[in-house]
């Protein structure tokens, strides 16, 4: 259901008909250039939708590994600057969905309206900013807009029924669902609470797809999700923590191939 009855965004068409993938990587890690070619990696492993990690120096929503790549980026001189090159060299390479999920306090230093404007010249179809609650969102929402970005929206375990479909009804792209409590992180097993949250988040969200991330390492994860109903599996730390243990840009791929079931 996009918004103001506008055609369906390119990352809602990405993620249609489910058992998609979600792939993240941070911007800048291990290096400005690999980080580029991981995210490639991922889309050829099958990734639909590929999700670029703006570094932060205080990723509260983030789990360990996440914020081990954050910090080397950052050492690396990585700045939110920079994201929108490795944006653009990543545009240039794919016709995947790029998305920046980035912390708010880099927005509101470079302009809500200005960082909608860059998001966008470099190749970029969608934000998630995790510390931005639906509530405050209103006008990021309307620069989005605007420059055709999606702001996709995060709901969880604990969102009530009622802020439930407000925030979906606010989201476009896609509502995101965290799978469990906490930071993000690869888990050996899902929380049952996941399959409560998926099936109340597709209650709330009419057409819009439903990405479910935060915990998902394996295939039977993302399996999973799939027959909760979810329209796309979101990978994060566990592609990142093969990059930490030295994984090349084809060991990333073969990863994103298995998970795919490719």
């Amino acid at each position: 259901r996009p918004p103001g009855g506008a055609v369906m965004s390119r990352i809602s068409k990405a993620l249609v008909g489910g058992r998609k993938l979600v792939c993240f990587v941070t911007a800048g890690y291990p290096t400005a250039e690999l980080s580029v070619e991981h995210a490639l990696a991922c889309v050829e492993g099958g990734a639909d939708v590929i999700e670029l990690g703006v570094p932060f120096s205080d990723p509260v929503a983030d789990g360990k590994v996440i914020q081990h790549t954050s910090q080397k980026a950052l050492e690396n001189g990585t700045t939110p600057m920079m994201v929108f090159d490795l944006a653009r060299d990543i545009r240039k390479r794919t016709d995947a969905p790029i998305v920046l999920m980035g912390y708010y306090n880099p927005i509101f230093q470079i302009g809500e309206d200005r960082y909608a404007q860059l998001s966008a010249r470099s190749g970029v179809d969608g934000l998630i900013v995790p510390d931005l609650p639906c509530e405050e969102s209103l006008t990021l929402s309307e620069r989005c807009r605007a420059r055709g970005l999606d702001l996709i929206q995060l709901v969880g375990p604990t969102t009530p029924a009622s802020r439930m479909r407000k925030i979906a009804a606010a989201s476009s792209g896609f509502l995101y669902v965290v799978s469990s409590l906490g930071t993000t992180g690869a888990r050996g097993s899902l929380s049952g609470s996941v399959s409560e949250v998926v099936r109340r988040a597709k209650d709330s969200a009419g057409d819009l797809p439903i990405g479910v991330g935060f915990g998902i390492s394996r295939r039977e994860h993302a399996e999973a999700m799939y027959h909760e109903g979810a329209d796309a599996a979101i990978v994060g730390s566990a592609i990142l923590q093969g990059i930490i243990d030295g994984a090349s840009p084809e060991d990333t791929r073969r990863f994103v191939a298995g998970l795919k079931g490719a």
